[in-house]
């Protein structure tokens, strides 16, 4: 997006009610389409059954799903626009402080023409360490918080994990991995000394992410451009896109550790600082004749406290193989969501679609189930970081923008693993 298309996008009460009508039309086909699927999956399943599956009723499958997921991206595009409030200028937001306006007024002098004198000013004021020498400078607090609240509309895990901001380096993070041993006793009885809390030490290192918007000097000198803006959009995806993998593969060298990075082992062999799976009882599928009970106990593998706020996380190709199971009552175990902005629904959580997690494959550990706020942690870095570029890239400004981010899990036992094995 340019920053002319950038400051146009300002919503107004037009195109809110067109939004609106947008949406209902996308929710509207994307129900339709789904009871369209529904149709034929029943006449594949029954000729399944008679052992006589046509070659033109799967190719009709194939389109439809191919059509689903059309329909889902555009649900989730109107929605992630929905959520993208606009940053606005400082007159039509609410008023800010004296120092929000000048470090504001400071950083657009920057941006547009590289006059760092304010921005030097104001970070010796605040005795800060940052100058432009060690990683350009910070960005205006409106501009940071925007950027984090684009990243968690647009990255899937980000959405669903725990968030900290933190000052330093790494976030240190105490866990009692057993509690004091308790019990009963009578009024007079004696109390035997009990057990002391064990408690293990997490580490969060913050990583450093970057992304490298460029614009003309001629839309910098447009003064009704909003750089603050153009620059919270153009950032957001890049982190994005890059948070989403490390949160779910990442190796923890230079970037987040993932989820599925950590040791895995079978449920029933779990045990603290390991991440428990669930065998689907078939390589790289679900079992013929019961497909849905690897869920069940997926599901049921997950202590009460935790499925209360659960969802599946899973990517598109393995979401499509899950909306054709049915229970033995043949009801479809995956449901469309009710409207924008909302959560195609399995066995009644939330499914979450990151296009980071495996497909289907022998030993694949293709979906995962679990309380995030309570299993995954991301932490940020306050401060993000613009350096500006005229030379390297003429006539382009680059604008070198690096955020701190790390994550990894702190509670190993919130959530679960399905593992597309046969043990």
């Amino acid at each position: 997006m340019s920053l002319s298309e950038t400051h146009g996008a300002h919503a107004g009460a037009p195109e809110t009610k067109v939004a609106g009508a947008e949406a209902r039309v996308a929710v509207a086909d994307f129900l339709a389409a789904f009871e369209a699927y529904k149709q034929v999956n029943d006449a594949r399943l029954a000729e399944v059954e008679r052992r006589s599956e046509d070659v033109l009723t799967t190719e009709q499958m194939a389109r439809i799903d191919a059509t689903l997921d059309a329909h889902k991206a555009r649900l989730d595009d109107i929605a992630t626009k929905a959520r993208r409030p606009h940053l606005g200028t400082a007159a039509e937001r609410s008023e800010p402080s004296v120092a929000a306006r000048a470090h504001s007024g400071a950083f657009d002098a920057y941006a547009r023409h590289g006059e760092a004198g304010g921005l030097k000013a104001l970070e010796a004021k605040a005795m800060s360490a940052g100058t432009g020498a060690d990683g350009g400078y910070l960005v205006p607090y409106e501009t940071e918080t925007e950027i984090g609240r684009r990243l968690s509309a647009l990255s899937p895990i980000r959405a669903i994990s725990s968030v900290r901001v933190i000052g330093a380096g790494t976030y240190r993070k105490p866990f009692m991995t057993s509690g004091p041993v308790s019990g009963w006793a009578a009024e007079t009885a004696a109390r035997p000394q009990t057990d002391s809390p064990v408690l293990a030490e997490l580490a969060f290192p913050a990583m450093e992410l970057y992304a490298m918007p460029a614009a003309t000097q001629a839309l910098l000198d447009d003064a009704q451009v909003n750089v603050e803006e153009w620059l919270a959009q153009e950032v957001d995806t890049a982190f994005a896109e890059q948070e989403s993998v490390a949160f779910v593969t990442g190796d923890g060298v230079a970037k987040p550790k993932g989820f599925l990075a950590y040791t895995k082992v079978a449920e029933s062999a779990w045990a603290w600082d390991k991440v428990g799976y669930v065998a689907s009882g078939s390589a790289g599928a679900f079992p013929a004749s019961t497909p849905a009970d690897p869920l069940v106990d997926l599901v049921y593998a997950l202590k009460a406290g935790y499925r209360q706020n659960a969802s599946f996380v899973m990517n598109r190709k393995t979401q499509g193989a899950v909306r054709k199971l049915k229970d033995e009552n043949g009801n479809y175990l995956w449901a469309p969501p009710a409207g924008v902005g909302q959560a195609a629904s399995l066995m009644g959580f939330p499914v979450v679609e990151s296009e980071a997690m495996p497909d289907l494959a022998a030993d694949a550990y293709a979906i995962a189930f679990g309380d995030f706020r309570r299993f995954y942690l991301v932490v940020d870095r306050a401060g993000v970081r613009v350096l500006r570029d005229p030379y390297s890239a003429k006539p382009y400004v680059l604008f070198y923008t690096t955020k701190r981010v790390g994550g990894g899990v702190q509670d190993f036992d919130a959530a679960k693993l399905m593992k597309f094995a046969a043990s």
